[in-house]
């Protein structure tokens, strides 16, 4: 199998930044192609490497098709092929959050999702206009200090957090895609003028770390009593030694509160892509399944969503989290940027 080398990467990430472009990433496509394999597909990942691999590998044997990917945050690679627009080498996106995917919907990059692979997932896991498909997910979580905090001290709502009494007790990674996913959520819910509140509030009361797994460190070294992120940050140091959550529980806030928001992970066929079927057949396989028992029996500990096939038996089950109904076609990045930079959060 051949997979473009890091090196490269870093070469256009720099030429990126040349650019002067909004996002950390976007860069001409003529400057990444001339090591790659010009028979295989190539797909802009932002999804977590390692389990992309294992989808790659996956397909690879069931199919013989060879994939090249390229890795990157969600933003970067979203920004990347607007940029190259249709001269595009990439065939498949697949990302961490849904913002990024509806980024590149909004552009009319994408094709129509094959029908097949469509019926494979269920409605409320990809957008209403099939333009892209749910492939993973992930649930918002409070995680918290169990020393320091009982259940019956725990927010109701993640609404809750902006009410003075949490002022200095709660992070959250604010810079990354991960959490403005969840801002994105709960503006399509609440609106405008309440998530503006609440980020102004967040401003205030919270404490910014680089990272959900530097948030949950933060909790379980007692710098702060709570945090937002996602789930299988946890479950994944539980898994490994657990010295970063050995004093940390989870909270999840249900009853359909912004809170109790999961995030779908996307995935998408670029409509340059001059290789159509063989794009379309990673979608089917990534959520047939094989491709969902990768997160069903590996260790990013995402959520399986789809061909029926259970998650991970150590996750809260997703019919047990009561999360609210979001379309992710209707999640506005672009606003959520605003609103966070104008709160000075970013």
């Amino acid at each position: 199998m051949t997979f473009r080398p890091r090196a490269l990467a870093s070469i256009a990430l720099a030429a990126a930044a040349a650019l002067g472009l909004a996002a950390c990433g976007a860069s001409p496509g003529s400057q990444q192609q001339p090591t790659e394999d010009p028979n295989a597909l190539t797909v802009y990942n932002a999804q977590h490497e390692s389990l992309t691999k294992e989808w790659i590998e996956g397909f690879t044997a069931e199919t013989g098709i060879k994939v090249n990917y390229r890795q990157g945050s969600d933003t970067e690679m979203s920004n990347q092929i607007i940029q190259e627009g249709a001269d595009s080498p990439a065939d498949v996106f697949l990302t961490e959050n849904s913002p990024a995917m509806t980024q590149v919907e909004n552009a009319g990059l994408f094709a129509d999702v094959a029908a097949d692979t469509a019926a494979q997932v269920p409605a409320e896991y990809r957008p209403s206009t099939n333009k892209w498909t749910g492939i993973a997910a992930r649930s918002t979580v409070f995680v918290y200090d169990k020393t320091k905090l009982t259940e019956d001290k725990l927010p109701k709502s993640l609404l809750d957090l902006a009410n003075p009494e949490w002022k200095g007790r709660w992070a959250a990674s604010p810079s990354g895609a991960d959490f403005q996913a969840i801002v994105s959520a709960l503006l399509e819910l609440k609106g405008e003028a309440a998530t503006e509140a609440w980020l102004t509030a967040m401003k205030e009361n919270s404490k910014a770390y680089k990272g959900n797994s530097t948030a949950m460190k933060a909790v379980n070294a007692g710098e702060v009593e709570g945090a937002v992120i996602y789930h299988y940050y946890y479950y994944g140091d539980q898994a490994k030694t657990g010295e970063n959550s050995t004093n940390v529980g989870t909270h999840y806030f249900k009853n359909q509160d912004p809170g109790a928001f999961v995030s779908v992970s996307g995935g998408g066929v670029l409509k340059s892509s001059k290789k159509q079927e063989q794009a379309q057949a990673l979608l089917k396989f990534i959520t047939g399944k094989k491709g969902q028992e990768v997160l069903q029996k590996g260790t990013s500990f995402e959520y399986a969503i789809a061909s029926g096939v259970p998650a991970n038996e150590k996750l809260v089950p997703l019919a047990e989290l009561k999360a609210p109904v979001v379309d992710p076609a209707k999640l506005n990045s672009a606003k959520v940027t605003e609103l966070m930079t104008k709160a000075g959060l970013l």
